[in-house]
């Protein structure tokens, strides 16, 4: 059978290499020069540094296949995200945890005392927080609110924090004890090569072409089934209108030795532009030695318009309904399904994206192997 694949970040290439591996012929396409997606990595030109080019992206996850699957493909060496923020010309660490809340009130308590101190601070008025800014103040209060959420959420999402869903702000965790691992889970490293070369090796295989600098629209092929992974709204055309997004600008610089010690500040008050200044030798902290220089980034987000690179969706009320169509309009298509963060358009960490692209693997397998081959617009529930 003949297969085309659209887009070579994580979820194309998983897809891609399972289909060649099996004797079938597939094209994956991408617009871009290089694969990765947004994970892309490279050699700074200038200081030799390993560039996250869209961003930082540290790989960490629970699950037990991701985690075997993409060791098959690349070393990744222990790496733990430790996050510190500026707050009122201050120096914090992220997230809130013993030593932020010790340091942001000059206090010097134990986890019972901060949770007993922390929780007089919180609003129990708030039983059901409808808003990012009620599940903030429902759970530690004004105080750490304003200091370490209400500027950055501000210029993360141009929205006040009263407007966005409170699901955003229980991703983030609260801790009694003096962890300062951004993530909690088992299983968290960088691979030493980069993300690029991660994923040239899971495209590494028999039997599948690779056309970069190309769109999906200017293929003639004809297939049997198509993968597409792009936004779910561009391949329909924005016909009924486009979903939003937050998008990323960034402003580099270079520095003679560190700038900042560490591989990310947030910068939490409104008053200051960007969010946060990423150190990219830091992410790679067995070779940083190595380097006379150090490049940086200032990172700004804004709404994204035609043309940008779509970062985060934004999912307000208005997106939900029109989202809600597109997924209506995908399942009346015929042969192609949608998949990975922007097809489905949602928030995905590549975990969740490998993860859910393996799984898409094991039902194209029980697919060509029964009678009337056929899969679903969608492997997962898309919201």
């Amino acid at each position: 059978m003949k297969f085309c694949v659209v887009g070579a970040g994580f979820s194309g290439a998983v897809i891609a290499r399972h289909l060649a591996e099996a004797g079938h012929t597939v094209l994956v396409v991408d617009e871009r020069p290089h694969v990765g997606g947004n994970c892309h990595t490279e050699r700074d030109a200038e200081t030799g540094v390993m560039v996250h080019s869209y961003g930082p992206h540290i790989f960490h996850t629970a699950d037990t296949r991701v985690w075997q699957y993409v060791q098959r493909f690349g070393v990744f060496r222990p790496y733990t995200n430790r996050v510190k923020a500026v707050s009122g010309g201050h120096v914090y660490s992220l997230p809130v945890n013993l030593l932020t809340i010790n340091q942001f009130f000059g206090r010097c308590m134990g986890p019972k005392a901060a949770r007993a101190f922390i929780d007089a601070k919180a609003d129990k008025s708030i039983i059901q927080p409808a808003s990012f800014e009620e599940q903030a103040l429902g759970m530690i209060g004004p105080e750490l609110y304003r200091a370490f959420f209400y500027g950055y959420t501000r210029k993360q999402w141009g929205i006040d924090p009263a407007d966005l869903p409170a699901s955003i702000l229980k991703r983030l965790p609260l801790r009694f004890d003096y962890n300062d691992n951004y993530f909690n889970h088992p299983y968290q490293g960088m691979p030493e090569d980069g993300y690029t070369a991660v994923i040239k090796n899971i495209l590494d295989v028999n039997g599948m072409e690779i056309r970069m600098n190309c769109s999906f629209e200017d293929c003639s092929d004809d297939f049997d089934h198509v993968f597409y992974t792009g936004p779910i709204d561009r391949y329909f055309n924005f016909r009924i209108g486009r979903l939003a997004y937050r998008t990323l600008d960034f402003e580099r610089f270079v520095e003679e030795g560190d700038y900042q010690g560490s591989a990310v500040i947030n910068y939490c008050d409104e008053s200051v532009p960007y969010t946060r200044i990423t150190e990219h030798k830091y992410f790679a902290p067995w070779e940083k030695e190595q380097f006379s220089k150090t490049v940086c980034f200032r990172e700004y987000s804004r709404l994204a318009q035609k043309g940008d690179i779509p970062y985060y969706p934004v999912r307000l009320v208005n997106d939900e309904a029109l989202i809600n169509d597109y997924i209506g309009m995908a399942r009346e298509e015929k042969k192609i399904s949608f998949l990975g963060r922007l097809g489905t358009y949602r928030y995905l960490d590549m975990d969740v994206t490998i993860k859910e692209a393996l799984h898409a693997c094991d039902v194209i397998d029980h697919a060509l192997h029964s009678p009337e081959f056929m899969l679903p617009a969608f492997f997962v529930p898309p919201h």
